[in-house]
């Protein structure tokens, strides 16, 4: 594939974070354009010691409820949405990753 293919994204950035920060971070994605041009809300589960369980079922079933932001990105603009969040949230509970974009199209 070339980078007219990829349409100059060469990574895609996965944002964990809990269910009540939903609307507050979708919110936020959609005020910074300049960064993240459309993104995927995925429903999820988190287990382990960075979950912060706080329903009671939560605490029964030992996960918590999160979502999951896929973002396809460019590398250059992670750093600045990764400062940007944490100015505005500053939470423990929300985690991120970055991975290589080795492709990306339509199927059309």
């Amino acid at each position: 594939m070339t980078k007219e293919t990829v349409k100059g994204y060469d990574c895609m950035m996965t944002l964990a974070f809990p269910l009540a920060l939903e609307e507050q971070i979708i919110d936020f994605l959609l005020d910074h354009p300049q960064w993240v041009s459309g993104f995927s809300l995925i429903h999820a589960q988190g287990m382990g010691r960075g979950v912060g369980l706080k329903s009671a079922m939560e605490k029964v079933k030992g996960r918590e409820r999160r979502r999951l932001i896929n973002m396809l990105m460019h590398n250059d603009n992670v750093i600045l949405l990764v400062e940007a969040l944490r100015e505005e949230f500053h939470s423990i509970y929300m985690a991120y990753w970055v991975t290589p974009l080795l492709s990306f199209g339509r199927v059309v």
